[in-house]
């Protein structure tokens, strides 16, 4: 193929696919409801960001329950977003994101996050009553999580072959928005989707594996394609394959037609509305980089859906 790809077929079909996560325990079906919580948030819908934080100041378990009544999934999702952006705002002002990894209360809040969106993306009939219940604030970025996780779920088929993924910990969040925002200045390429397709291709650079077309690195290219658009670099190098995308985005239309230029990087039109909109979301509020940076890797196997990365592993 002569443009960059996704990550193999074969390879969104286990991973259930990078942008979202089964709802329940790390071992639940992507097929079966999660159990009901034996201890639950409210059923309250709390009107402000502030008054959501304050309603339930906590740390959720690797493996928290994810509620399955409407309301009490919206309330729960509201405090977690809360409690994630205010923790995300301590970590960038008092820490240095260009170093290491987030703080693991961070990592623990942006796991559930990404379970409960993962629980609504993969049952259709929970998201109108869910989002109905949730405060105002939070509805518009809940409907667009949704909607790029459920766009991402459709590219993905089932399969019982076993593929293996390679995963490992990605470059620090700060040094990956530096290189989207260097590469904005050279190429005129939104930094956010610069962003959104590192995620989604493989989730910053924690997945390692290449496609089973050759497609390699953090922005997944083929070599041909790198060949002609890396500029020499190193295609498993971030800044380089940042820097590459950057390169070709803007020689397929962007940022004149970024609707063009991405499906040009991935010919599918479901992996086109999920990089826009996960992209939208981070140019509303940067805060929505530092929460997609911190969702984690799952697989589905045959046994299940099963966590490789993230906090609480052995």
């Amino acid at each position: 193929m002569g443009a960059p790809v996704s990550a193999p077929r074969a390879l969104l079909v286990v991973v259930a696919l990078l942008a979202v996560a089964c709802g329940g325990s790390a071992v639940a079906t992507v097929d079966h409801p999660v159990r009901v919580p034996t201890r639950d948030v409210a059923a309250s819908r709390p009107a402000t960001p502030a008054a959501a934080a304050a309603a339930r100041p906590y740390t959720p378990s690797p493996d928290e329950y994810v509620p399955t009544h409407p309301a009490r999934l919206a309330a729960t999702l509201a405090t977690t977003t809360a409690a994630l952006r205010d923790a995300i705002e301590a970590w960038t002002r008092d820490g240095n994101p260009s170093k290491g990894q987030a703080p693991l209360r961070v990592q623990l809040l942006a796991l559930y996050q990404q379970r409960i969106y993962g629980y609504l993306a993969s049952h259709r009939a929970r998201v109108r009553p869910t989002l109905a219940a949730a405060p105002r604030w939070l509805r518009g970025g809940a409907r667009a999580n949704v909607a790029a996780g459920r766009a991402i779920l459709s590219l993905a088929g089932h399969t019982t072959r076993r593929v293996r993924v390679r995963v490992g910990l990605p470059k620090p969040a700060g040094l990956l928005l530096r290189y989207n925002r260097v590469a904005q200045r050279r190429f005129h390429v939104s930094w956010a989707v610069l962003a959104a397709i590192n995620y989604v291709e493989s989730k910053f650079g924690r997945v390692r594996s290449a496609s089973g077309a050759g497609a390699q690195g953090p922005m997944q290219f083929i070599p041909s394609t790198w060949q002609a658009y890396g500029m020499g670099g190193d295609v498993h190098d971030p800044r380089d394959a940042i820097m590459g995308a950057a390169n070709y985005l803007h020689a397929s239309g962007a940022p004149r037609s970024y609707g063009n230029a991405v499906y040009a990087y991935n010919p599918s039109w479901a992996y086109v509305r999920a990089v826009l909109l996960y992209a939208k979301q981070m140019h509303r509020d940067v805060r929505a980089f530092y929460e997609y940076y911190d969702w984690q890797v799952f697989v589905r196997t045959p046994s299940g859906v099963k966590r490789l990365t993230g906090p609480g592993l052995r």
